[in-house]
């Protein structure tokens, strides 16, 4: 949710095409419940600039490639709350889900380029240029990759002078549980970073029941 604007470890190797079996991947960090706290960077060619964030997940569904969650931003300079938006993620299965996004305002040229910021990424490239990664198998791969699409502000009005109209490109690690994204807007600034770890407590960040969602 930046501004609203006008202008490692080396993955194992891919375990081979699909063959037609369920390609849905397992992860015992990702689930209802989970909570991750870290950094957004929202800097721009004005100012650097980073806000503390919390995320948990609300809903996962991992043989239809869905989950969904709240993203808490904190120390926001515009807000004088923690502003809260609800999202809606898709899981890179290559079953339900492929890495060309295919909407959104982003082309698949766009797409590349922000998988490509992830070095997990590098071994799927030549597969995901041929045809979209739809023949390789993900299901043992140690990082899966989603897109996160936040839907509407939980707690502030649309006039907090914050965007949701992108989404974030998230590689997320199942060794560790660590999430990293960069968020796509044509109309905000280019590759801001979000930067999360898992907790394993459950208990950081806010209270999803403290808010009353649309």
């Amino acid at each position: 949710m930046p501004v609203r604007v006008l202008e490692n470890t080396a993955p194992s190797q891919v375990s081979g095409t699909n063959s037609g079996r369920s390609s849905s991947q397992s992860c015992s960090l990702l689930g209802v419940g989970q909570a991750f706290s870290g950094t957004q960077n929202v800097s721009s060619v004005q100012k650097d600039e980073a806000w503390r964030v919390n995320v948990r997940i609300q809903g996962c569904d991992l043989e239809h490639g869905y989950l969904c969650g709240t993203m808490e931003a904190l120390n926001v300079p515009m807000a004088d709350t923690p502003v809260v938006t609800f999202w809606e993620g898709e899981i890179v299965d290559t079953k339900n889900y492929t890495f060309f996004t295919g909407k959104w305002e982003a082309t698949p040229e766009d797409d590349i380029r922000h998988w490509s910021k992830f070095p997990s990424f590098s071994p799927l490239l030549g597969q995901v240029e041929a045809d979209g990664g739809k023949s390789l198998d993900l299901s043992n791969y140690p990082y899966i990759f989603m897109r996160w699409k936040e839907q509407y502000f939980v707690n502030v009005g649309t006039d907090c002078g914050l965007t949701i109209a992108g989404f974030y490109y998230i590689c997320f690690s199942c060794s560790d549980g660590s999430i990293s994204g960069f968020y796509y807007d044509p109309n905000s600034s280019p590759y801001q970073k979000l930067e999360l770890k898992s907790t394993n407590d459950g208990r950081s960040g806010f209270s999803f029941s403290s808010y009353e969602l649309q």
